[in-house]
């Protein structure tokens, strides 16, 4: 009864004071619905308490240059892949239709011999005009696009073989004559491209990183030496899996070199041609038309291969706004690009070297491995011999990162020092044909041109990235390279019935002109003369909507409307020292004070809208002027 009169007394008196009884109270201080709604969904939304932003982005970077290295290796493999199908597949075409009985057999008066001097000549003779169309497909396409694309025109190649007529192995080798600048342009702006990736993913925290400034001089070098050699160590192994059809299937039907070698007088140095009175039949038997394809099936394979890794492995080289940038700076511009960049005299030096890299990879396949290899050991060689080279090239490839610790000019020298002593003893030397023991001697032989090769190939490559490495884009770089290695193939082509000595005499030359150009050119360099670098055009994006605000806009204050017009005094200003910056590039391209590319373009990314679309008028004026 008195527990019952106390809490009667603490109501009444709680009643009195206007305040709730105690279990009232504890009632109103819960939170409300609303707010304990609202605590949720930020407990949901906020950070977790676990979460280290730190360790995500380095995760995050960390699989962004594994992205990277699986580009790099994705190239080289799809490039291994395609040659070894196009070279293994020529190889054995050809030496099946030299074979006079398998030419009257199984086609009659088709004409095979000659589809096959047509078929080459357009192998060698349509990449001279690829200066005029290699960088308007690259813009096109897209460097990816392109190296898929061409992928696709070497599978197209094997396909033809499977109907040898007229109409089908001529238009497909024109179409491989046509991709091969490219597809090694394309290639070679790839590689290079994925090295300046991975140096910005290994440095993200760098503040020039993060505020998107130019880089400084030389930070790319080391990323660029490593994945051009990676490239080229896989990419020689061509070579040696080009032999695969040779070694596991044509060997077997071959004649021995008593019986091809039989009216063959001279080799070497002392020949004349390729193999001059080489017998007229190599087969000791025909092969079976089932087996021929089988084997062209897995090749046919291997290319479709060599395509879904462009297509899958191989990333973008580009954002697609850049991408779209290069499109927008006019097919008039893209088409001059490659012809300006020859105004740089690094690049004006360097051409002759271009063009010994493509005498010496052919001579070493048609001079050395056919008229002093075959000539004296028999076709039944031909594999081992092929696959030592190739070996060796792969294998020596590495050696060029020594380029991490030593001079630049070493690695290019040193191989053309090699070269220069090979020649001169290939000279000197002609090996007596039907003579199997020399075998041992041809294969030392070619291990070291291979060496020679390997230095040469990895040492223009990565040579062209160092120098031109603030470039934005590098096609138009590596296609006059690989423009003027093409038309070294040519010429090769061309002269392939003179005498021997005279080819040695001609690639004596060319070394040693090759060679000096190069020396002055880094003396000029060692010197700081200065270079015309043209810049690539800024792409011309034109807003044309929206453009009647221009002429009334209600809702623009008198502030908003001055602003507008200060920043579009700002874009002018920005057009006219582009307009300068274009004018004295050679001062730029050597480092020296003056406005950054990147500098302009970051201040032209922090125009609002508003202010871009009222001066549209002005800019299109600018352009105009420009033009």
């Amino acid at each position: 009864m008195a527990a019952v009169i106390t809490e009667d007394n603490v109501y009444c008196e709680a009643e009195v004071n206007g305040a709730p009884p105690a279990d009232e109270q504890d009632q109103v201080q819960l939170p409300a619905p609303e707010g304990n709604i609202q605590g949720q969904v930020e407990e949901f939304l906020g950070p977790h308490p676990d979460y280290d932003e730190e360790e995500e982005e380095r995760k995050y970077y960390r699989r962004k240059r594994l992205g990277v290295v699986k580009n790099v290796v994705g190239a080289s493999c799809g490039g291994m892949i395609i040659y070894s199908v196009y070279m293994g597949l020529l190889q054995m075409q050809l030496i099946l239709h030299y074979d006079e009985t398998y030419r009257e057999v199984k086609y009659g008066t088709l004409g095979l011999e000659d589809i096959d001097n047509k078929m080459l000549m357009g192998i060698n003779v349509t990449p001279i005009v690829g200066l005029l169309y290699t960088p308007v497909l690259i813009r096109f396409l897209g460097t990816k696009w392109m190296m898929f694309l061409a992928s696709g025109i070497y599978a197209l190649f094997v396909s033809t073989n499977y109907w040898e007529r007229y109409y089908t192995l001529v238009p497909s080798a024109v179409a491989i004559g046509i991709v091969i600048v490219p597809l090694w342009a394309s290639l070679g702006n790839y590689i290079t491209r994925m090295a300046q990736q991975y140096y910005e993913y290994v440095n993200y925290k760098d503040e020039h990183i993060q505020e998107q400034k130019k880089p400084p001089k030389g930070a790319f070098h080391s990323y660029i030496i490593i994945f051009q050699s990676v490239f080229y160590i896989v990419f020689h192994l061509s070579f040696v899996f080009a032999e695969f059809p040779m070694v596991l299937f044509l060997n077997h039907y071959l004649n021995d070199y008593k019986h091809t070698l039989y009216k063959v007088t001279q080799c070497g140095a002392s020949g004349k041609g390729v193999i001059e009175n080489l017998n007229k039949t190599v087969l000791l038997s025909l092969p079976r038309s089932l087996l021929l394809i089988e084997v062209e099936s897995v090749l046919m394979g291997a290319a479709f291969l060599a395509m879904l890794i462009f297509l899958v492995l191989c990333g973008a080289a580009y954002r697609p706004t850049e991408e779209i940038d290069l499109r927008s700076i006019g097919w008039g511009n893209i088409f001059q690009l490659p012809f300006k960049h020859l105004r740089d005299y690094r690049l004006r030096l360097l051409c002759p070297f271009f063009i010994y890299s493509g005498f010496e990879v052919l001579f070493a396949v048609q001079g050395i491995i056919l008229s002093y290899g075959v000539c004296a050991v028999g076709m039944e060689k031909l594999w081992l011999l092929v696959m030592v080279y190739g070996l060796s090239s792969s294998i020596c490839s590495g050696l060029s990162l020594m380029l991490l610790r030593l001079p630049r000019p070493i690695i290019l020298l040193v191989g053309a020092f090699m070269h220069f002593v090979l020649i001169i003893a290939l000279m000197c030397w002609s090996p007596q044909p039907r003579e199997p023991s020399y075998l041992p001697y041809l294969l030392v032989l070619i291990a070291l041109w291979g060496l020679g090769t390997a230095l040469n190939k990895t040492g223009l490559s990565t040579l062209l990235g160092m120098l031109y490495e603030d470039k934005e884009r590098l096609d138009f770089v590596y296609t006059i390279y690989h423009w003027w290695q093409a038309i070294a193939i040519f010429i090769v082509y061309l002269w392939s019935a003179l005498p021997m000595r005279a080819k040695l005499g001609l690639l004596l030359l060319a070394l040693i002109v090759a060679s000096f150009c190069y020396v002055q050119m880094e003396r000029r360099l060692a010197k700081k003369i200065p270079f015309r670098l043209p810049r690539i055009p800024r792409p011309r994006h034109k807003v044309k909507g929206y453009r009647y605000l221009e002429e009334e806009n209600s809702d623009e204050s008198d502030t908003d409307l001055s602003d507008a017009d200060a920043d579009a005094d700002g874009k002018d200003e920005d057009e006219r020292r582009f307009v300068e910056e274009d004018r004295n590039t050679d001062n730029d391209s050597q480092g020296s004070p003056g406005l950054e590319r990147g500098g302009v373009r970051d201040r032209r990314k922090k125009h609002d809208n508003a202010a871009y679309e009222q001066a549209g008028e002005r800019e299109d004026y600018v352009q105009h002027t420009r033009d």
